[in-house]
């Protein structure tokens, strides 16, 4: 498939600058797969969609602040480091800007000499691995210096870094929120479960697999960068126990979807807990075998996501879908609206 396909047509004003007042304010445009309706609600809506014995998926991860700015030392240039993934105690994989004047040795200086970071290794696509120098741990001084790593169509200051946190997270390691979660309250999380609803964390921390365009020509040719996931077996159990009692999985957010399709075992009859890296990319054709309801927000064109939006729900489906939240002013994007979609 072309990836132009997946294109569609977005007035700028819908693209959501801020969060709204209270997280669960959201609409939710309810697609059901199976004969082509849609319906449109409000976000606390979703407990007259949710039944007694299903398994509400929440990817747990939190967001650091990934995003550092500081200056090359001897030349006093300008660096800008994102933080995709550790791979060892103080040393990192970041996108670097400007990455051409980025190289091997090079030396940058965040603060007030409060941290420092060599460049150890040059990758493609403008990917460094970095080492901190630091004598305090290095997510401590991540809250002083790093700032939220918001999405480059976000032109508004976030006031509230918590924002941009579900109220759910727990395990730092994520460069993007998983936003699809942003809308839960504390408050509606406890009503839903009170209905009977099992709440199952999982963790993947979002990095470049997941916000990373897609340039090629044909969808194919995309090669997804690994993120890292784990699924305790607690969480493992409970979803066997509900898949082999009938009950549904629904999946909050294209991370948690991601988590379990890839966590299935070899013969895909049943979960598997432990922890792992994923490329999995998720096209039209991809035969979905744990998720059976996904709640995910409206995602930019010719992306990841959309792809597996559209694989889930069929694109034809998807993107009708797309035209009329667009009529109807669903606001898009991380802060903006919501999707149901059963299938």
């Amino acid at each position: 498939m072309k990836t132009n396909e997946f294109n569609y047509e977005l007035p700028e004003h819908l693209i959501a600058q801020h969060p709204l007042e209270k997280r669960d304010q959201s609409r939710l445009l309810a697609l059901n797969a199976n004969d082509g309706t849609i319906r449109h609600y409000h976000f606390p809506d979703i407990r007259h969609l949710l039944k007694p014995g299903d398994g509400l998926v929440i990817n747990n991860s939190r967001v650091i602040p990934a995003r550092l700015i500081g200056r090359k030392r001897y030349t006093n240039g300008r660096a800008e480091f994102l933080l995709l993934k550790q791979t060892l105690l103080n040393h990192w994989e970041v996108l670097a800007k400007p990455a051409k004047r980025i190289k091997a040795g090079t030396e940058v200086i965040f603060g007030k000499n409060d941290l420092r970071a060599i460049v150890r290794e040059e990758k493609d696509e403008g990917l460094r691995i970095i080492e901190f120098i630091t004598e305090r741990p290095v997510f401590e001084v991540l809250e002083e210096l790093g700032e939220m790593p918001l999405p480059p169509y976000i032109h508004e200051h976030l006031d509230d870094r918590e924002r941009y946190q579900t109220v759910y997270s727990r395990h730092k390691g994520s460069a993007a929120a998983p936003t699809a979660g942003l809308h839960f309250t504390k408050e509606l999380i406890e009503e839903i479960e009170s209905m009977g609803v099992i709440i199952i964390p999982v963790t993947l921390h979002v990095g470049l697999g997941t916000f990373r365009p897609v340039q090629a020509e044909d969808i194919e040719a995309h090669e997804m960068h690994e993120e890292y996931y784990e699924i305790t077996e607690e969480s493992a159990d409970a979803m066997n126990r509900i898949k082999s009692s009938g009950g549904r999985i629904v999946a909050v957010g294209t991370t948690s979807c991601r988590t379990l399709e890839s966590a299935m075992c070899n013969g895909g009859s049943f979960i598997e807990a432990g922890s792992d890296w994923t490329r999995l990319f998720i096209t039209p054709g991809y035969q979905f075998r744990w998720v059976d309801v996904l709640i995910t927000n409206f995602h930019l064109p010719e992306s990841t996501l959309l792809m597996l939006v559209s694989a889930f729900a069929g694109k034809d489906l998807v993107m009708e879908s797309y035209r009329q939240a667009v009529d109807a002013s669903y606001r898009f994007f991380s802060f903006g609206d919501a999707m149901w979609i059963e299938r």
